[in-house]
């Protein structure tokens, strides 16, 4: 089950029916099995806080993924900073359909067990998120 969520932020998720079977097909295909999906829209200080709280990072983050899951059955809390995928998508000269796009699945692909921390970690990973975007 995929579920989206507002925290305290004014914002309107588009094609929810579609974006739910685009995650489905994409965790399928890296071998894993849906379970409980939660997405979190939130402020910058919102993200913030869960980073302090939780991370011990007094740093702003786009998203951060709670791991929940049991063998290939994933399950998560995924917060995602709306402010800094807005911020992302001028940076990175996208739209922000796109940029958010990119940190939904990057949060699935950490899931299915891909790190970004090395150079080559970070290459594969985008190389996927990259393979994600085209099918969706």
């Amino acid at each position: 089950m995929i579920s989206f969520h507002n925290q305290s932020i004014s914002f309107k998720l588009k094609d929810k029916t579609k974006l739910k079977q685009w995650i489905k097909t994409i965790t399928e295909k890296e071998k894993h099995q849906l379970g409980t999906i939660n997405y979190i829209f939130c402020t910058d200080d919102e993200l913030l806080e869960i980073n302090i709280k939780h991370l011990n990072h007094k740093t702003l983050t786009d998203i951060i993924t709670f791991d929940y899951t049991e063998g290939k059955t994933i399950n998560s809390d995924i917060f995602i900073s709306i402010e800094r995928v807005t911020e992302n998508a001028k940076k990175f000269e996208v739209t922000f359909e796109n940029e958010l796009h990119r940190e939904m699945i990057h949060g699935i692909l950490h899931l299915c067990g891909y790190k970004d921390k090395s150079k080559a970690d970070a290459e594969l990973m985008r190389k996927k998120e990259n393979g994600a975007l085209k099918l969706i």
